[in-house]
C-alpha cells in the first residue's frame, strides 16, 4: 500500500546536521485558467529552506562571489515561484531565519511577511525587478511579479515506505529523501502573474504536491507524474487515477544505488507500485532519458512480480526552464536540471498471469510534470 498519508514525513525535518548542511523543501504544481481567454496556464510554487542553523539577519547566498571565497554556505528561507510554456520564468524571494515563522512539526506551517505554505494553505507575492534580476545574479532569478492565494486538499499520497521510514530519518542514512503527501491535489483560488489573473480550479487544475529534504541533490534526477489520465481503451476520463515517478542515483551512507526509481500508480483505485526498497516486490527498473534539439524525452519501464508499467514522456524545451538550485554547501552542480509542466505521452500498464504479460490499458497523459538533469 503506497496511498498512505503521513503528515510526518510532511513537517521539517533539518534537525541534527542538516541543521548546518541540509535543504527542505515543499513544492506545489497545478494547472490555472484565465477566464478571458480561455488559455491554460501551468504554475510552481515552492518554499525552500536551507542551512538554518547557519542563518542570521539576512540571506546568506552560496552562488556570491565573496562568499565562495571564504566558504560561506547558504541560509535562507527561498519562496519560488514560476510558471511553463514559452514565457517561462523561475522567481525567487528570499527571507533570513530571524524573519521566519515556523509550526515545525505535522501539521506543518512556515511563514515569512506575506508568505505562507502549510497542507492546507498557500498566499503569498514575489516580485523581481530586471534590474535586479541582472544587478543580483546569485538570486538566480528571473524577473517577473506573482501573486498568489490557495487552498489546498491532497487527496492521493504516495508514502515511499521505508526510505522516509523514521530510522532512516534519524540516522540521516539517505543524501535525498522524497515523501508525496499529495501526489494528486485539488487547489482552489487564484494567481496573478504579470498583471494577469488566472483562476485555479480544483477539477481542472491537476496538481501535485511533494517535498524533498536531504544534504544534497541526485544525479541523474527523475521526475514524472501526473493525473490528467485518459484511457484508450475505453477514450474515457480516468478520474480515480495518478501516477508519480521520482529518483535517479540514490546515496545511502554515500554509497550509489546506481539508477533506481520509486513509482506509483493508482489506476481507478487499485495500487500499483515499483518500488526498490521493498525487495520482496522484486523490482526492476529501466530508464533513460535523452535531451535532443526540440525536446526532453523520457522512458521509464518498471516490473516486479505482479505487474509492468511503461511509460513514454515528451516535452517541448521552449515550454520547459532550466531550474536553479543551490545545494547546501554552496555548490551548483545542476546547471541543465530541465524542468516543466507541460509534458504529454502514453504509459502501458500490464498485469502479470500465468499466461504472461496481459495489458490492462493503455493511457494518454497529459499536464504531466516533468524533470531531468545529469552532472
Amino acid at each position: 500500500m503506497f496511498n498512505v498519508s503521513d503528515l510526518f514525513r510532511n513537517e521539517f525535518m533539518l534537525d541534527g546536521p542538516l541543521k548546518y548542511k541540509g535543504y527542505d523543501w515543499w513544492w506545489h504544481s497545478f494547472t490555472a485558467v484565465n477566464l478571458e481567454t480561455g488559455d491554460e496556464k501551468a504554475f510552481f510554487i515552492e518554499f525552500f529552506t536551507c542551512n538554518p542553523g547557519l542563518g542570521g539577519f539576512a540571506p546568506l547566498f552560496g552562488q556570491d562571489p565573496e562568499n565562495k571565497k571564504k566558504g560561506i554556505r547558504p541560509s535562507y528561507l527561498m519562496v519560488k515561484v514560476g510558471c511553463w510554456g514559452e514565457d517561462h520564468v523561475q522567481l525567487h524571494r528570499f527571507f533570513p531565519w530571524t524573519d521566519v515563522r515556523m509550526h515545525p512539526g505535522a501539521p506543518y506551517i512556515i511563514k515569512a511577511d506575506d508568505c505562507l505554505a502549510s497542507d492546507k494553505r498557500l498566499r503569498g507575492h514575489v516580485s523581481v525587478s530586471k534590474e535586479d534580476s541582472l544587478a543580483h545574479p546569485e538570486w538566480m532569478s528571473d524577473s517577473g511579479e506573482m501573486y498568489f492565494d490557495l487552498k489546498v486538499d491532497k487527496k492521493v499520497a504516495f508514502n515511499v515506505g521505508y526510505g522516509a521510514s523514521r530510522i532512516f530519518r534519524f540516522l540521516k542514512a539517505f543524501e535525498m529523501y522524497w515523501h508525496a503527501e499529495g501526489m494528486k491535489t485539488l487547489y482552489d483560488g487564484y494567481v496573478i502573474y504579470n498583471g494577469v489573473r488566472y483562476e485555479v480550479i480544483p477539477e481542472r487544475s491537476y496538481g501535485y504536491a511533494d517535498k524533498n529534504w536531504g544534504s544534497n541533490f541526485t544525479s541523474p534526477w527523475v521526475w514524472l507524474s501526473s493525473n490528467d489520465l485518459v484511457s484508450k481503451r475505453t477514450g474515457r476520463q480516468l478520474k480515480n487515477s495518478v501516477f508519480d515517478i521520482g529518483g535517479g542515483r540514490p546515496k545511502v551512507y554515500f554509497v550509489p544505488l546506481n539508477r533506481k526509481l520509486l513509482s506509483a500508480f493508482l489506476y481507478q483505485g487499485e495500487e500499483f507500485e515499483f518500488n526498490f526498497s521493498k525487495f520482496w516486490t522484486k523490482t526492476r527498473t529501466k530508464f533513460a532519458c535523452k535531451e535532443t534539439k526540440d525536446e526532453i524525452l523520457w522512458h521509464v519501464r518498471q516490473s516486479n512480480k505482479d505487474a509492468m508499467m511503461d511509460v513514454k514522456i515528451r516535452c517541448k524545451k521552449k515550454d520547459m526552464l532550466l531550474i536553479n538550485y543551490e545545494a547546501p554547501d554552496g555548490s551548483k552542480l545542476h546547471k541543465r536540471l530541465w524542468n516543466g509542466g507541460n509534458g504529454s505521452g502514453i504509459i502501458k500498464l500490464y498485469r502479470r498471469t500465468d499466461k504472461g504479460l496481459r495489458l490492462i490499458d493503455e493511457i494518454e497523459a497529459k499536464h504531466v510534470g516533468c524533470e531531468y538533469g545529469e552532472y
